[in-house]
């Protein structure tokens, strides 16, 4: 099933907000696409203002992916709980995404093609 996983480039320059703050903006972002679920954005961690986020205890493990690690954004209001997670040792399937972030899409948190 490791096939139905792909990873290429993403088109144009992305960008991602939390509680009004720009976290970060990317022109080397990637697309992962897994099966039928919704693409996930990923940006690589040069891009990312990691002053924003704080490492949860969070983890979880995909079988196709690997052990992922979760982080929390932290805004002038709020923490926004385990809303970040990073592959810092995939599988070869998503070795592209090492050490790269995504975003879950909720309310409070924006990832966009500007």
């Amino acid at each position: 099933m490791v096939d139905h996983i792909t990873i290429r480039k993403a088109a144009g320059t992305w960008t991602v907000r939390a509680g009004g703050a720009v976290l970060g903006e990317s022109s080397d972002a990637l697309e992962l696409v897994e099966g039928d679920y919704p693409p996930v954005i990923y940006f690589p961690r040069a891009d990312i203002a990691m002053a924003f986020l704080d490492e949860s205890d969070k983890t979880s493990h995909c079988p196709h992916k690997g052990d992922a690690r979760y982080f929390n954004v932290v805004t002038k209001s709020r923490t926004l709980e385990n809303v970040v997670w990073s592959y810092e040792a995939p599988k070869a399937a998503a070795e592209k995404v090492r050490d790269y972030l995504a975003f879950h899409n909720v309310e409070e948190v924006a990832v966009e093609q500007i």
